[in-house]
């Protein structure tokens, strides 16, 4: 008889999981050598999923019982959604020149394939790794990795929902997500290190870096605000209100395709999950080119961060750390590195052919494995003024991700069959 959760209501499991991340940022921005020193080897992501795993593994709450991932995926998720992509500015991510979009798009393109090749690589290694077809096969599992890897957190909570993941194979690829992007991460931080060195052998122009630093620095200094309670309840508004039209559209749009198309079933068009993620990606983008996307200067980014980092935490109540010690995991890990090492050998010929600046490259990789919590801090190793560039492409990675991602399970799917 399994024993109950120590915790059963969800108003106080929501209470520890708010507790657990402020002390995960509050140590983090802290200035005390001890954390300063922790947080260089321990990312302050892998802690948002760790500790409230613990929650869940020693029995304190049971994340299979909680509604609280539920909610935060279908209200907080949207609503985050629509408030990182309305502020992607495609002409100033067009004016970072062809070869900073050339980059992004071959990471994006080498997590696509890299999945399918890395699982045909596993399949021919050990067989038995695929695991069938059921909700907790490797290829359900993989596409939550191509949806953080191309996007981030809230993509990767979009494909577990659109391709109906199971909570142990999805536990074992958090893991394997936070881990593999992080080796990979402190390699381009070793090359950004380098990068004077590295861009003077490769013959790469980087006067347009240059001129982009002024220009990054110039727009935040006179756009950027202390949000207001009108700019606040303002991104509140926008937020939730396309969330509750998506919520909308999907309750038609799902039920439509299942009961007229059901074959339609295999390429996700009956997921009302599906359609509420497309319908908020494409306002989100729509708003993008409107007046709405400035809201953004007053901190709508923040708020959706907030609400992301929710998700995340809630998403750590299904991890079951016990299980990860399964000698079965290992092979997860060697789709995770193989996956990884396709991505970057895109990424490093392509910038070798184009004569791309290092920058370039690392941020466009970072924008597509990382994602907004992380592209900076892979930009900021190049210029601290250049911190924006790496959210502004991580965003556009959020605007794509969904789509990409979905691609990818399509093409795993094939070879899982």
């Amino acid at each position: 008889m399994t024993t109950p959760a120590l915790v059963t209501n969800d108003a106080t499991a929501l209470g520890l999981l708010a507790a657990i991340l402020g002390f995960v940022f509050y140590t983090n921005s802290s200035n005390n050598p001890f954390w300063k020193k922790f947080y260089t080897f321990v990312p302050a992501l892998l802690l948002c999923y760790f500790l409230p795993s613990l929650l869940n593994t020693f029995g304190i709450v049971d994340g299979h019982s909680s509604n609280l991932y539920f909610v935060a995926s279908r209200y907080l998720l949207p609503a985050c959604l629509v408030l990182l992509i309305l502020s992607v500015d495609l002409k100033a991510i067009l004016g970072l020149g062809p070869k900073a979009i050339v980059m992004f798009l071959t990471g994006t393109v080498g997590i696509v394939i890299g999945g399918p090749i890395a699982l045909l690589i596993i399949s021919a290694l050990n067989p038995e790794v695929i695991g069938g077809h059921g909700p907790d096969a490797v290829w359900r599992g993989m596409t939550t990795l191509a949806g953080s890897w191309i996007g981030g957190g809230a993509n990767q909570a979009s494909m577990k929902e659109i391709y109906e993941v199971g909570g142990d194979i999805f536990s074992v690829m958090v893991t394997v997500d936070v881990i593999v992007a992080n080796i990979w991460m402190a390699v381009l931080l070793l090359m950004a290190s380098r990068a004077k060195q590295i861009d003077a052998k490769t013959g790469a122009d980087t006067s347009a870096i240059e001129r982009l630093k002024v220009r990054v620095e110039q727009y935040h200094a006179e756009n950027a605000r202390i949000p207001s309670l009108p700019d606040l309840m303002m991104i509140v508004a926008v937020g939730f209100g396309i969330t509750g039209i998506a919520h909308f559209g999907a309750d038609i749009l799902g039920p439509f395709f299942e009961a007229n198309y059901p074959w339609t079933r295999d390429y996700s068009l009956t997921s009302k999950f599906f359609w509420l993620v497309v319908i908020v990606t494409t306002i989100g983008l729509a708003l993008s080119f409107t007046r709405v996307r400035h809201i953004e200067a007053a901190g709508a980014s923040k708020v959706a961060s907030a609400f992301l980092y929710i998700l995340v935490a809630t998403i750590g109540l299904h991890m079951d750390v016990s299980k990860l010690a399964d000698e079965q995991n290992l092979w997860y890990f060697a789709i995770g590195m193989i996956w990884m090492i396709v991505h970057a050998s895109f990424m490093l010929i392509v910038a070798k052919i184009i004569k791309a600046p290092l920058f370039y490259m690392a941020v466009g990789s970072q924008a597509n494995v990382g994602g907004a919590a992380s592209a900076p801090v892979v930009a900021a190793a190049f210029h601290p003024a250049l911190a924006p560039v790496g959210v502004l492409l991580a965003v556009f990675g959020y605007a794509v991700g969904t789509y990409m991602a979905w691609l990818c399970g399509q093409l795993l799917q094939v070879i899982a069959a």
